[in-house]
């Protein structure tokens, strides 16, 4: 069920702690545009290197590129993008407020019983798949589904929107809107279809093989809401598997199992994920599903795998006029050489900024430390180790008797392995509240026994349990946790 409280108090946590914060928000903010703060881009930046590691490193042939935000205005027109990358929208005339038409209906449905919202969410992907825009506008008018803000039904008809940013490329004006129309990429994985031949020759790829991609990509949502699950500017990280033609299915289901151990190696329970098959494919896609997450707003997805045919290499091959063959030398069943073809395509993509917001939704937990004594509660984020912004906070537990100088050893030896963190104001107890608050896994105390004895008060976030170790030790004790590929 939809949890709007927790979705609140994870975004005012978000801010308070450094993670999130509204983008511009001097000048009141830009809409669905956030930034991340100081232990935000380490979150985000930390789930980038594992992807990636696992993605790359972890097989051998999968490689990387960066490719360029920029791209050729033809890339759009050969990908569907100018025709097709539209979404149905409806205006309500009395608010002027434009609703993308399953936000809508999903929205009410939200205050269904199970039942009635399960039947009303079938009927309107049917009408979805089958691009019924009348009969999506006869649904909301059957429904009596109201405007939020002016509290009418009285609605538009239901039409596309094209969701591509549009800017002008060079400094000489034209008289002709179109002349030096570029688009800001609405999906990084045509930077990498138009780089497959220059990546499989200068790589000699053998298929099948993966070429893997993160960056940014731009839309223009209508209907931006769920905090940083669907923003304007967002970050993807893509993956794309050129299988030989008639071995894209096994592929495909390779891929989702793959793609799911990974979600469920952060530490995840599996029960708070699903697969959902699309009922509506794409124009280039033969099978697609998504694999959902239960955030506080409910089950949403956060990583598609799509098997793509070779819609996208063939559309390439068409406009621009270039061959996007591969000559297989492989023997098939019959002794002959499978020859020059062009491959298939099976995606992967997962987005960078939903998966923050999953690992937040996720490891947000306040626990209850009242007793007969003292009502008490802690804010604490249960990252995965590898996955925290830092990993060790080190506190001296004086301002002098060479305490301080003793912790600062401790910080010279482990900074260059992992991300620290120094502090010396207030208790031990507040400095303690506010690691766990951005979900430190390890707290180290310096006290006067650590000139005797060279031992530290090392602290576990999650149980919160104290133990003394040779301050030699800590170093290890961290790295084993961090070890996951």
């Amino acid at each position: 069920m939809a949890n709007e409280n927790k979705l609140q108090d994870i975004i005012g946590h978000c801010k308070e702690y450094g993670f999130v914060f509204p983008s511009s928000e001097i000048y009141e903010g830009l809409g669905a545009v956030y930034d991340y703060g100081q232990n935000g881009v380490e979150l985000k930046r930390n789930i980038r290197d594992y992807w990636w590691r696992s993605m790359t490193q972890m097989h051998d042939n999968i490689v990387g590129i960066d490719a360029a935000i920029f791209m050729h205005p033809t890339v759009w027109k050969a990908s569907g993008h100018v025709d097709n990358f539209s979404d149905p929208m409806i205006d309500n005339k009395d608010s002027k407020k434009r609703y993308r038409v399953d936000h809508l209906i999903e929205g009410f449905a939200e205050t269904l019983d199970a039942e009635k919202a399960k039947d009303l969410l079938a009927r309107m992907d049917a009408l979805l798949a089958a691009d019924d825009f009348a009969g999506l506008k006869q649904l909301i008018e059957t429904e009596k589904i109201k405007c939020g803000i002016s509290g009418t039904a009285n609605w538009t008809d239901v039409r596309q929107f094209n969701l591509m940013f549009a800017t002008e490329f060079g400094a000489v004006a034209s008289d002709d809107p179109d002349e030096n129309k570029v688009y800001l990429r609405p999906e990084t994985a045509q930077g990498i279809f138009v780089n497959f031949l220059n990546v499989q020759k200068s790589g000699r790829m053998k298929i099948p093989f993966g070429i893997a991609q993160t960056g940014k990509a731009f839309r223009n949502e209508i209907v931006a809401r769920g905090f940083i699950f669907r923003m304007r500017e967002f970050e993807q990280m893509e993956m794309q598997f050129f299988v030989r033609p008639g071995t894209q299915k096994q592929w495909y289901e390779y891929w989702k199992e793959q793609r799911m151990k990974w979600h469920l190696s952060l530490g995840i329970s599996p029960d708070r994920y699903r697969f959902h098959d699309h009922v509506k494919l794409a124009h280039y896609a033969d099978a697609a599903c998504d694999i959902e997450y239960d955030f506080p707003m409910g089950f949403k997805e956060v990583e598609g795998v799509h098997s793509r045919t070779d819609f996208d290499l063939k559309s390439h091959q068409e406009y621009s006029r270039k061959k996007m063959q591969y000559f297989d030398a492989d023997l098939d069943e019959n002794g002959k050489a499978y020859g020059n073809y062009i491959p298939y395509v099976v995606e992967t993509s997962i987005g960078l900024d939903r998966t923050v917001m999953m690992l937040l939704s996720e490891a947000y937990t306040i626990e209850d430390l009242s007793t007969e004594e003292k009502k008490d509660d802690r804010v604490v984020l249960k990252l995965p180790a590898f996955l925290a912004p830092v990993k060790l906070a080190v506190f001296p537990l004086t301002k002098k008797d060479g305490l301080p100088e003793l912790a600062d050893e401790l910080m010279k030896e482990c900074r260059p392995l992992f991300r620290c963190f120094y502090e010396e104001k207030d208790a031990i107890g507040k400095r303690y509240r506010r690691q766990d608050a951005i979900g430190t896994p390890f707290c180290v105390t310096v006290d006067h026994q650590s000139k005797e004895d060279g031992t530290v008060t090392i602290r576990h976030r999650d149980s919160m349990q104290q133990e003394r170790v040779p301050m030699s030790e800590v170093k290890h004790i961290v790295m084993k946790s961090l070890q996951v590929l």
